[in-house]
């Protein structure tokens, strides 16, 4: 029985009573139910960005080399010699922790359509994921669903899941973050847009059958979690890799001719999101048979089938009389396919179901959506945490060091990368591990570097200084690969926007990432927002994940962070701080989370990535690290176990600070970097030329770690003991507890 549509079912849809009565005013009627479905789905915040879409106009999304900003499915940026490199960052949040497996799966599945519906072919997927408490007793289970989920989905498919993240903290333990990044690369002058253009053109359904998983999927994205998430499991979408490729295939096929007018992945909302765009973003009108739509269960109905997240499809638009052809590849590669539908004058969406219209409506205010400029305040607790007084140094530095690398959001993410294919496809240069990985441009010297990440804490402390640093710790990680960067993707994770503090939280990051953007020339191209993430009004830190890629001239002068040989010189990028807020340190040493974020020179950021590069693709310096998690002494200590074979350093200071914040502080625009003694003049001309601050800080040899300051020893540690802690840190979360 089609349920009674009223202010209460709207509720339900999460549909305010004045929304309600805005659709009822625009229709001129009570709406049907499947049109109250429509509705819900598409002035959710998930799809119409209703809280965010006023703040979000002050991300620069222009350059030199963008060929698509936000609003297609993926951005685009020209990379040179014909190719275009395609890429988006999407959220999977809700569903990873409800079914972490198929969440994180389906995660990775929707992000790669994003990527080849724009006529890419996907090669490389990124994934920067956050946990609750190590000690939560749901940690294990969920780590081991989500890396599973995306293993599982990416190896199948056939794309290398190459870099990403992982952290923890107690504000995710009843909301975690899947955060899935895809890159893909196509011909510049063959990008295909989601568009329904073209008035009697069919429109075609291919991919995957339509069943119930995944209704309600976009709303329960706008919705907090309470005690009864666990009952919303059915809303998680069910992934086939298998299928997907074989769509992957029939697209790109397709897509090499003539035939396609616009194509669009039906992802979030599914058949209606997809159909209300295209036709949105044309100006045009649809028509939609849903008795066409080919489907894997009995007795569907309209609002079943126009709300379904089923994986694996596609709505498309081809050229009149051209159906056939269609029709025939996607049997070719075994897929389903229907004409469910053709182009329109009317400006509607049009839905018919057993001969009866089911739903009318006007595409323009689906499209447009709502807008809120929701109430901000800072909160009253911003003061408190960000007031620290110093503790005490520790007694032993050695000792805070280990604690501080094999803290498990430090230490080694091996156990997590070992489960991904990172190398198939075979354009893997540099596989997970360092601080961005490299994949080859096939038929080229040149290759393609990527990142993403995001110091939560710094953004829970002040969202605006906070959001700067991700940016430029993304732009330092391309840099000490060697690699240009380019432009942004990002994701916007935060709580509840209708508190007027975590509206506050949001607007600072928003403007926090448009001035790091502007300073360093790469614009916004792409990315997602996901609010509502929070259990019971607890928050989530805000988590503004930023994803950045980046072009390298050869690809085989890539940089990566381990020490290569001994007797070579160590020197730093940069100069140090005694900036401790914030920090791992301060987190795992002395249990605190308070403080300042450090402050961040973004021309000194811009001046040491110039640097960087140049040195990295002039191949003068062996290895290259950005100091970040962990400060200076984490990051010398990565550059001495991370390689093939362990290599000590004999590090001395001259830095007039307080040995624990001279190690720990996590101050940004700063580079370890090492290189053959014979190249030390070319090195500080470039460091020079740059107007980058060089510091030699040592050399390379022998089996220990030992740091000094003005003659005084901090730590002296043989590697055996920073190989032992920092392999088993992240390993003891999910093993120790299996």
């Amino acid at each position: 029985m089609t349920p009674e549509v009223s202010v209460a079912l709207a509720a339900e849809h999460g549909l305010s009573p004045e929304e309600f009565e805005r659709i009822c005013t625009l229709l001129g009627r009570t709406p049907t139910y499947t049109e109250l479905g429509i509705f819900s789905v598409m002035w959710s915040e998930h799809c119409s960005y209703k809280s965010s879409r006023v703040h979000l106009k002050q991300l620069p999304t222009s350059g030199p080399r963008v060929i698509q900003g936000p609003g297609e499915n993926a951005g685009v940026v020209d990379i040179g010699d014909g190719d275009a490199l395609i890429f988006k960052m999407e959220s999977h949040n809700h569903p990873s922790f409800i079914e972490p497996y198929q969440g994180a799966a389906t995660g990775v599945g929707g992000i790669l359509r994003d990527v080849f519906t724009m006529g890419a072919r996907p090669i490389a997927c990124l994934d920067s994921l956050r946990f609750g408490r190590p000690d939560h007793p749901r940690t294990p289970h969920l780590i081991e669903g989500v890396v599973a989920g995306i293993a599982g989905y990416g190896n199948a498919f056939g794309v290398p899941t190459i870099g990403g993240d992982v952290a923890f903290d107690a504000s995710y333990d009843g909301n975690i973050l899947v955060n899935a990044m895809a890159v893909g690369i196509a011909p510049r002058d063959r990008i295909f847009l989601g568009c329904a253009s073209g008035v009697g053109n069919p429109v075609l359904y291919i991919g995957a059958k339509t069943g119930r998983d995944g209704i309600h999927g976009a709303t329960m994205a706008s919705a907090e979690f309470d005690d009864e998430s666990d009952a919303k499991r059915p809303t998680v979408q069910v992934g086939d890799p298998f299928t997907e490729k074989l769509l992957l295939e029939a697209c790109l096929e397709l897509m090499a001719t003539d035939v396609l007018v616009g194509i669009q992945d039906m992802g979030a909302a599914g058949l209606t999101s997809s159909s209300v765009e295209m036709a949105g973003r044309a100006g045009s009108g649809l028509e939609l048979d849903l008795d066409r739509v080919p489907r894997r269960e009995t007795g569907m109905t309209p609002y079943e089938l126009m709300l379904s997240e089923s994986q694996e499809r596609m709505l498309l638009v081809a050229q009149a009389g051209r159906e056939s052809e269609v029709l025939a590849l996607c049997d070719k590669w075994d897929i389903d396919a229907a004409v469910v539908g053709r182009v329109t004058e009317s400006g509607k969406i049009v839905v018919t179901s057993g001969g009866e219209v089911v739903a009318a409506i006007p595409i323009a205010p689906l499209v447009e959506g709502l807008k809120y400029e929701r109430p901000m305040a800072r909160p009253e607790w911003q003061s408190r945490v960000q007031t620290l007084e110093l503790p005490p140094p520790p007694a032993d530095l050695g000792q805070a060091l280990l604690a501080v690398l094999g803290s498990p959001s430090v230490a080694s993410k091996e156990w997590v990368w070992r489960q991904y294919d990172h190398m198939v496809g075979d354009r893997t240069v540099v596989r997970p591990g360092s601080d961005a990985a490299v994949v080859r441009i096939i038929g080229s010297a040149k290759g393609v570097a990527a990142t993403s990440g995001c110091n939560s804490r710094f953004c829970y402390l002040d969202p605006y200084e906070g959001a700067k640093l991700a940016v430029a710790e993304a732009y330092r990680n391309l840099s000490a690969t060697g690699a240009e960067p380019l432009a942004v993707t990002d994701c916007l994770n935060f709580g509840n926007p209708e508190r007027p503090e975590i509206m506050w939280q949001f607007a600072e990051a928003v403007r926090g990432i448009a001035d790091a953007c502007r300073a360093l020339e790469t614009p916004v191209v792409s990315g997602n927002v996901s609010l509502y993430n929070e259990t019971d009004g607890q928050a989530i830190q805000p988590t503004p994940m930023i994803g950045m890629v980046g072009l390298l001239v050869r690809a085989d002068r890539s940089v990566t962070q381990p020490f290569k040989a001994g007797q070579q010189e160590i020197a730093l990028l940069g100069t140090n701080s005694d900036e401790i807020g914030g920090t791992e340190y301060l987190y795992v040493v002395h249990g605190r989370t308070a403080g300042r974020p450090p402050r961040i020179d973004l021309a000194r950021e811009a001046a040491v990535g110039r640097a960087a590069r140049e040195l990295g693709q002039a191949g003068l310096i062996a290895s290259a690290h950005d100091c970040s998690e962990g400060g200076l002494a984490v990051a010398l200590a990565e550059c001495c176990i991370t390689g093939k074979l362990p290599i000590g350093a004999t590090i001395e200071l001259g830095d007039p600070m307080r040995g624990d914040l001279l190690l720990f502080s996590e101050a940004p625009s700063r580079i370890v970097i090492s290189y053959p003694a014979a190249a030390a003049e070319q090195v500080q001309a470039i460091a020079e030329r740059n107007q980058a601050p060089l510091q030699r800080l040592g050399t390379t040899g022998d089996h220990r770690l030992i740091i000094r300051s003005a003659g005084e020893p901090l730590v002296d540690l043989a590697l055996a003991e920073l190989i032992s802690v920092y392999c088993n840190g992240f390993r003891r979360v999910v093993e120790g507890a299996a």
